[in-house]
């Protein structure tokens, strides 16, 4: 059995013993991880979490953007944001309505950034040229 760790930035979101098997979603699909799987690192993508434990059964949360590591029987994953405690179909919405939006979002603030930079070196270089 594996000891589950999802992390955010700000706190432990979860801590678990007693994992049997986990499933995440990758840039390249979805990933199953056994105890007895070797070590490895995978980047995630915003989706659904699926891990099945002794006392709980198979377990959803929905995960944003971020990393898993595993060593040995840990697995750690750590992400910018998770949701749990809702059915199925209403953490899938959470992904879509919510991750997803927020990448979007992100993205723009980035292209603007660039915008920015690129600009003020343009100036700052015709500046030092005069």
């Amino acid at each position: 059995m594996m000891n589950l760790k999802v992390l955010l930035p700000y706190k432990i979101f979860l801590e678990k013993s007693g994992v049997s098997n986990i499933v995440v979603e990758t840039s390249v699909g979805s990933m199953g991880i056994l105890p007895h799987r070797l070590d490895c690192i995978a980047p995630l993508t915003a989706g659904i979490l699926i891990y099945k434990d002794e006392a709980d059964g198979e377990c959803y949360i929905a995960v944003d953007a971020g990393v898993l590591v595993k060593t040995g029987l840990d697995v750690i994953i750590s992400v910018r944001n998770a949701i749990s405690g809702m059915d199925l179909g209403e953490l899938q919405k959470a992904v879509e309505l919510d991750f997803l939006n927020l990448n979007e979002e992100e993205k723009k603030f980035s292209s603007v950034m660039e915008r920015m930079e690129s600009n003020f070196i343009r100036r700052f270089t015709e500046f030092n040229h005069e």
